[in-house]
């Protein structure tokens, strides 16, 4: 499959790994995409990659993944264009966090709105999943830990395009994930990530995750 990955940071840059390892077309993407770090990138990962713009990597991706801070978010889908995320899925991996106040974080949209909401407005035709926003980025990618495996959630208003992300998360190493229903839950997953911060920070770890524990 080929997958556009709109960001080029830390985040952008483990899923494209992850993405590549598993057989994928991948694209990364920057406003300068010919920059050191994409460079450095694009020499280290083995599998079929590339980059370029936001625009390139909208239109070259099956699936388009948004892995930017949350504040620009809604810019780089500007510059990605709303035509070449038409009918797409899109796997929302953002989080809408202030850290105006310092660490640990608030959130800049919560409760009433959130960021994937705002998403999913902004490109209407495409296929907004929220997910993998409340983990780590070195723990997307085989999250197994000492525990067993943890629990990914998403949300989304499309059946067919969470059962696409639900399939490359179990290429991840992800189990079955808990498909908390409509855009509308991001509110939710949104807010869970500054108590994830506080757990991190109470813990001492970047590298922990929720569990659901059933009966």
């Amino acid at each position: 499959m080929k997958i556009g990955i709109l960001g080029a940071g830390g985040v952008a840059q483990s899923l494209g790994k992850g993405f590549a390892a598993n057989g994928h077309d991948v694209k990364l993407s920057s406003r300068t995409p010919g920059k050191k770090e994409v460079r450095s990138w694009l020499q280290a990962t083995k599998g079929t990659v590339s980059a370029g713009t936001f625009a390139e990597a909208a239109a070259h991706g099956e699936v388009v993944v948004l892995a930017t801070l949350g504040a620009a978010a809604e810019s780089v889908l500007d510059a990605a264009g709303a035509a070449n995320l038409s009918g797409k899925v899109l796997v929302d991996v953002t989080n809408p966090l202030d850290f105006s106040k310092g660490m640990p974080p608030g959130l800049f949209i919560g409760t009433t709105d959130s960021l994937g909401e705002r998403i999913q407005r902004k490109v209407p035709k495409a296929k907004v999943v929220k997910a993998l926003n409340i983990v780590n980025q070195d723990t997307m990618i085989r999250p197994r830990m000492k525990e067993g495996v943890p629990d990914m959630f998403l949300a989304g208003n499309d059946g067919a395009a969470k059962a696409a992300v639900g399939k490359l998360l179990k290429e991840f190493g992800w189990g079955e994930p808990v498909d908390l229903g409509g855009i509308e839950e991001a509110r939710w997953l949104e807010a869970l990530v500054p108590l994830w911060v506080r757990v991190a920070l109470k813990l001492g770890s970047w590298h922990v995750a929720f569990r659901v524990l059933r009966t």
